[in-house]
């Protein structure tokens, strides 16, 4: 079997490396906070001591940390990945970053033989538990096609969109057409509180119609229960905005959705809701409707 090594043991990777454990990979796991590791541990994955003794021991290294910058220090840092992965090696960097930095980190690798394949996900806690996550993948063809029995080590739907940071331009991709069925969501349930119509009705309603969504079936549903324990906080889904603006400003993209929502995320981050479920969001335009409701 194809040995693992696995960085990143938060909300997403427990769950990712938790079902690669099942499925019978060998696992060397690195946490910077030992008790997060102690559950893999007990299940007989070995706890490297450093970042550097995962790539020593691992054929394939899944990441799973916050940002572009985190993954930089995980591959290149002092007594990082890039110090002791052998030619051959793969990382799999399930996170949520910058596409350029990816193709750069891509490039940097390849000269000492490593293929990183970029494979944000998206699915949220409950996919990522599950093994249900849909991964979005960029690198070479032959390297994917090489790892897919890891990519199905934890997820459902594995596609591959391009080369290097082709994964990272679709999440983004995602998280502009989720936000925008999200604010419509959100705008649903502050007209029908203002109105004094009964949301759960009208969330039914659309469920049998073209509105029909994830967005409205899951995260309304959080929104009208005012059920914001987080599943994917309103910070992180910030950065992902913070992302995708920055690459359509590249690109030289209208872009009517990132560039609303963006502004109402910070708005959140800075009023104290960062660690609330993103479907909070809701809570914000209520309160800016004026509703007592609207208290997250």
């Amino acid at each position: 079997m194809t040995r693992i090594g696995f960085v990143g043991l938060g909300v997403m990777g427990a769950g990712i490396a938790s079902n690669l454990m099942k499925n019978g990979f060998p696992m060397t796991v690195y946490a910077r906070q030992p008790g997060k590791a102690a559950p893999f541990v007990e299940r007989g994955a070995h706890l490297a001591p450093t970042i550097a003794q995962v790539g020593a021991r691992s054929d394939v290294v899944v990441l799973s940390v916050s940002n572009t910058q985190d993954v930089e220090e995980v591959i290149f840092g002092q007594d990082g990945l890039a110090t002791t992965l052998a030619r051959g090696a793969v990382v799999i960097d399930t996170s949520t970053i910058s596409a350029k930095g990816t193709q750069a980190m891509s490039e940097k690798l390849a000269m000492q033989g490593v293929t990183l394949l970029d494979a944000p996900v998206s699915g949220g806690q409950k996919g990522a538990t599950d093994g249900t996550l849909t991964c979005m993948v960029g690198g070479p063809l032959a390297v994917f096609e090489q790892c897919m029995p890891v990519f199905q080590g934890f997820a459902k739907t594995i596609n591959r969109i391009g080369e290097s940071g082709a994964g990272q331009i679709c999440k983004a991709c995602n998280q502009i057409c989720v936000i925008a069925s999200m604010l419509g969501a959100a705008e649903m349930v502050a007209l029908c509180l203002k109105t004094g119509t009964d949301p759960m009705l009208v969330r039914a309603a659309l469920l049998g119609g073209s509105a029909k969504s994830a967005v409205i079936e899951n995260h309304t549903l959080r929104l009208i229960r005012r059920s914001f324990a987080p599943g994917f906080r309103a910070d992180l889904l910030l950065k992902d905005l913070r992302l995708a603006l920055d690459l359509e400003n590249e690109s030289g993209v209208f872009a009517p959705v990132t560039s609303t929502a963006e502004p109402l995320f910070t708005k959140m981050v800075e009023s104290g809701m960062a660690g609330l479920d993103w479907s909070a969001v809701g809570a914000l335009v209520q309160q800016m409707s004026g509703m007592d409701e609207g208290k997250a």
